[in-house]
């Protein structure tokens, strides 16, 4: 699945979960959203032949972007299925620690959440 209809599924989902799309405070993340007080700042990824590379770099983007400690905000890294044990490496409490939540978008285009 490409990147773009992983950003696209996703985005309806939130949508359809009552959050609000809007404007990134960061020109490169790809989605992000607010819901009454939170924020969602959102990094996502296409299939590749690199999954495992792809996730790590995606990490990086997140933690580069954390630049409030506000605890409304989270940060969620949306993958297609392909990559979600690549995505998973990471630690649940590391992710827990910094408010990561990984999503999967299914080739049915259903959102499953880590």
């Amino acid at each position: 699945m490409k990147e773009e209809r992983v950003v696209e599924v996703f985005s309806q989902w939130l949508v359809s979960e009552s959050w609000s799309i809007v404007e990134p405070t960061d020109r490169w993340t790809d989605i992000e959203a607010v819901r009454g007080p939170e924020r969602l700042i959102c990094e996502a990824k296409g299939t590749t032949s690199e999954a495992g590379i792809d996730a790590d770099v995606a990490y990086g983007q997140l933690l580069r972007r954390m630049t409030d400690p506000a605890p409304g905000i989270r940060y969620a890294l949306v993958v297609p299925t392909s990559s979600v044990t690549a995505a998973l490496r990471v630690p649940q409490w590391v992710r827990d620690l910094n408010r990561v939540v990984v999503y999967e978008v299914t080739e049915e285009e259903a959102v499953v959440r880590h």
